[in-house]
């Protein structure tokens, strides 16, 4: 217990011998993170759009295919890789003249079934709002039109178009979070480096040190004595050299 006692008291003690440094890398950290979100990082938006997919349009599905599907979202799940596919979004890029690859596309779209429905909704992110409700909706369009010749279907609906709103706001970076985040991530960092610096310290500062080194018990200590210089005064006095006319100061 009382090892325990003695070693919580030397980290305390660590972390207040390093306070200033701690203190400072944290502020640095979280300064930096703030610097970079708001004025090096590019704001990005995100535009979406949901599709409707009918029953009947299961059926087909698993006719054609020849698969039994036990539920919605196994047949759902084989529209959403359509909707990511070259074959959709190189016809997206063509259509909108777009100056991107289909991988490229293909990171800034997210296709994801909402709960356990038959809607899916078709997120893009983009860094100018207006490009990103465009390329949604393309998106939507050339999938109802492509799907009814690639599997005989014509039960998709566009349900909800993307829009563009009065005042976009960018779904990333988010500066607050980043500065916590930069926050948290200089704490542990320079408390880190204070207690590594403290490991690589084996200079003898005290008492407690020798005992730790040597294992052996301090009798005594020698205080350092400061000896304070005394300056003797003496009077001034002129010897005058009848012949030379030489001053001496004594």
């Amino acid at each position: 217990m009382e090892e325990e006692t003695i070693s919580l008291r030397e980290l305390f003690a660590v972390l207040r011998k390093r306070l200033s440094m701690i203190v400072i890398i944290t502020v640095l950290a979280t300064v930096a993170s703030g610097v970079v979100s708001y004025s090096f990082l590019k704001p990005v938006y995100q535009a979406s759009t949901q599709i409707l997919v009918s029953q009947a349009a299961a059926g087909s599905l698993a006719s054609i295919a020849g698969m039994s599907f036990d539920n919605d979202a196994k047949y759902i799940e084989t529209y959403n890789v359509i909707l990511k596919s070259p074959y959709i979004l190189d016809q997206v890029i063509e259509e909108l003249d777009l100056d991107t690859s289909a991988q490229g596309l293909n990171s800034h779209i997210n296709v994801t079934q909402e709960g356990d429905s038959q809607v899916v909704s078709i997120a893009v992110q983009n860094e100018n709002p207006a490009k990103a409700v465009t390329i949604a909706n393309e998106i939507a369009k050339v999938f109802q039109r492509e799907i009814s010749a690639l599997m005989r279907i014509d039960n998709i609906h566009i349900l909800t178009p993307a829009e563009m709103p009065e005042n976009p706001t960018p779904i990333k970076p988010q500066p607050v979070l980043n500065m916590a985040i930069a926050l948290v991530v200089g704490l542990m960092a320079s408390v880190g480096i204070a207690f590594l610096l403290e490991y690589l310290d084996n200079t003898i500062k005290n008492e407690q040190d020798i005992e730790k080194l040597l294992g052996l018990p301090v009798l005594g200590a020698v205080n350092t004595i400061e000896l304070e210089n005394q300056k003797s005064t003496a009077n001034k006095s002129s010897i005058m050299n009848n012949k030379g006319g030489a001053k001496v100061e004594v």
